[in-house]
């Protein structure tokens, strides 16, 4: 009934954290090289190439923590570095419209019917407070796009969620202290341009 408003009518700026040569080679590829998609089965957003939305910071830190910590993601980083990208946010599913979120549920019990008629268990979210790894949010999502597929439905391009992560940011706040967008690319044509971060 709302699908008008998914297609949504500004750019984004999203920043990847990724190892320096990586970045370089990103860079250097006048729009011919793509960052690579993710399609690990704990994906926050599911499968595609993953931005921290306005937040050039936030990326270095993910890139110097996969570094200190090489088990957290499949790709290896020695030497931190981040790639901005303008990107075309395109038909988006957003984790903050009710209509998307209702989508989402519809997947969710969707997959659970498939999977126990498949006598197959459901994945689960784990790693602490945070989820760190969510296998079941994944599934969903992958899900959902699976079930668009079937009915002929337009693909999302994008998704894009707020997460709140981290401890309270102050006593008595529910901000946290790792509040951010998360932006995962699904169709590499919404990326229009990578560029270089200029540092303050």
């Amino acid at each position: 009934m709302w699908d008008l408003y998914k297609f949504q009518p500004s750019f984004v700026l999203g920043f990847h954290g990724c190892d320096k040569t990586v970045a370089e080679r990103v860079l250097a590829g006048a729009g011919k090289q793509h960052l690579k998609k993710s399609t690990n089965p704990y994906d926050w957003l599911g499968n595609g190439i993953y931005f921290w939305e306005s937040s050039p910071q936030r990326a270095m830190e993910w890139a110097k923590f996969v570094r200190d910590n090489p088990s957290v993601s499949s790709g290896k980083i020695e030497d931190p570095a981040v790639v901005g990208a303008i990107i075309d946010l395109g038909y988006c599913g957003m984790l903050h419209d009710r209509a998307f979120l209702e989508e989402l549920r519809e997947a969710h019990n969707l997959l659970i019917d498939a999977l126990s008629s498949a006598n197959v268990s459901v994945p689960a979210n784990q790693g602490g407070p945070d989820k760190a790894r969510r296998l079941l949010d994944c599934a969903v999502i992958e899900y959902l796009h699976t079930v668009r597929e079937a009915q002929n439905l337009d693909k999302y391009d994008t998704i894009r969620s707020v997460f709140s992560e981290g401890g309270s940011l102050y006593p008595g706040t529910t901000f946290t202290e790792k509040s951010h967008i998360q932006l995962v690319v699904r169709d590499e044509r919404c990326i229009r341009g990578y560029f270089r971060p200029i540092p303050d």
